[in-house]
Order: C-alpha cells, then structure tokens, then sequence
C-alpha cells in the first residue's frame, strides 16, 4: 500500500512538472511572437520608462515661480471631478440600500424577489464605468452627465452586494421583538435594522467615495469632463508643466480624501464595536 502511494505521489510530482513546463514554454513562445510584431521591444522599453515622467518634471522645475499658478487654473477641474464622485455614490448609495433591503433573506422580503435583486446587480456590478460611459456618451454628449450615471451604476451593484452581506449579519431578535409588537415592515427597517448597520454603511460608503474619485478622473479621458479631461488634454499637447500640475492635484485631492474617509471609517467602526474596514 506504501509503494503503491509513494509511486502515486511520484507520478503527480512528475506531471506536475511536465505542466509547469509546458506552461513555461507557452508563454515564453508566447512572448517571443509577442516581441517579434512590436516595432520596439520589451527590455528596449523598459530602458526608456522613465523618460517620459523625467520630462514632465523637468518641464516642470523649468516654468519657475509660474508652475504654482497653474493650481487655481486648474482648481475648477478638479472640483467636478469630485462633484461627479460624490453625487453618483450619493445616488449609487441610495439605490443600493433599495436593493439590498431587497435581497437579504433574514428581512421577511418574499423569496422569489431576492434571485430577481440579486442578479440585477450582479448586472450592474459587471459592466465597468467605463464602457458605460462610453456608451452614455455616444447617446448624451461629452459631459459629466454620462459620468455621474456611469459611476452610480457601477457603485449601486456594488454597495448593493456589501449592504446585502451586512444586513445578513444582524440581529435578528431586535426584528423579531418588533414584528411581536405589530410594527409594519418599514418601521422594522427603520428601528430595527438601520440602527444595527448604519455604521458599516457609512464605511463602505465613504471607501466607494474613494475608488469613484478615481473613477471619476479617468472618464475625463474619454470626454467626460473634470480634472481627466484637462489631464489628456496637456498629454495630448506635450505639456509637461500642466500635466504635472494637474497629477499633483489629483494626488493631493486623493490623499486628502482617503486620509478623511480612514479617520472616519475608524471612528466608525471602533465606536459600533465592528472590525476597521
């Protein structure tokens, strides 16, 4: 019996290796071909990676004094990239509550709804924001309009998914002592279930304010307004001096968000007793 694992074990170990090398091979030839149709070359780009962000920055130390006037230049950019932000999460947060109210089983929702609920933001959670925005585009014009809707969509299947997990999670004898009392099923939310997770809630909620303040800069790029859209323009210009100017406020404005958003996020989650997200 020994003899008979030992030379199992010899045979998994052998075709083991066989497929390593095979895979190993397939990529290598893989990146071969690859290599052979590109006018340049992998390791020819790798020494030419930085030149471009050492360009910018020598623009940059070359404008001088007048480098920092670019900033209130390009303020107003950067404030509608974060309006974008927070409206669509604003407005990606309240649909996802709908829908997650709707999916959770423990919350006496009828049990054909919840598959239903469930696949809808399976849905939504699928397309990224920026095929969606691509396609708002088309339809509504280059504005931050496809923007906002894009993100909030993108951000109700998402939220939507967390909020469900959180909502499975509760105690469910505060409801039951409700439902005991003839409270109606609105009102079981309201004092039953929203005290228990509105501190996840708002967690969550600010860690998505997050992500679609960087969602929301790159749709710039595709013509949907904010700090993106000055941003592929300076690039497609060759200026170095506004493209660092406008990195520089993006990365500030970032910063200063997650930083906010972790302050709370830990005053939250300490005070509810819950793990920091």
């Amino acid at each position: 019996m020994t003899d008979a694992l030992i030379k199992l074990e010899n045979q998994r170990r052998l075709y083991t290796g066989l497929g390593l090398m095979l895979a190993i091979a397939i990529l290598v030839s893989g990146y071969q071909s690859a290599e052979a149709l590109n006018s340049g070359g992998f390791v020819q780009g790798l020494t030419k990676f930085f030149d471009y962000p050492s360009q910018i920055v020598r623009e940059a130390i070359a404008k001088g004094p007048d480098f920092w006037s670019l900033f209130p230049q390009y303020l107003p950019a950067l404030i509608e990239t974060l309006n974008i932000a927070l409206v669509s999460t604003l407005i990606g947060g309240v649909f996802a509550l709908v829908l997650s109210l709707s999916a959770t089983r423990n919350l006496d929702v009828p049990e054909r709804l919840i598959p239903i609920v469930r696949r809808i933001m399976d849905i939504m959670r699928a397309f990224p924001e920026l095929i969606i925005a691509l396609f708002l585009i088309f339809v509504l014009g280059a504005s931050p309009v496809p923007a906002a809707i894009a993100v909030a969509f993108h951000t109700t299947g998402a939220l939507g998914k967390l909020f469900s997990e959180i909502n499975e999670n509760i105690d469910i004898k505060q409801i039951e002592g409700l439902k005991a009392t003839g409270a109606t099923w609105v009102q079981r939310i309201r004092y039953g279930v929203i005290p228990q997770v509105l501190p996840n809630y708002t967690s969550y909620f600010l860690l998505r304010l997050e992500i679609n303040v960087r969602a929301s800069a790159i749709l710039g790029f595709v013509g949907a307004g904010g700090i993106g859209s000055e941003l592929a323009r300076s690039i497609g210009w060759g200026d170095g001096a506004i493209t660092s100017a406008l990195f520089l406020l993006l990365f500030a404005s970032i910063v200063v968000i997650d930083q906010l958003s972790s302050v709370l996020r830990r005053r939250l989650t300490v005070s509810s007793g819950g793990p920091a997200v």
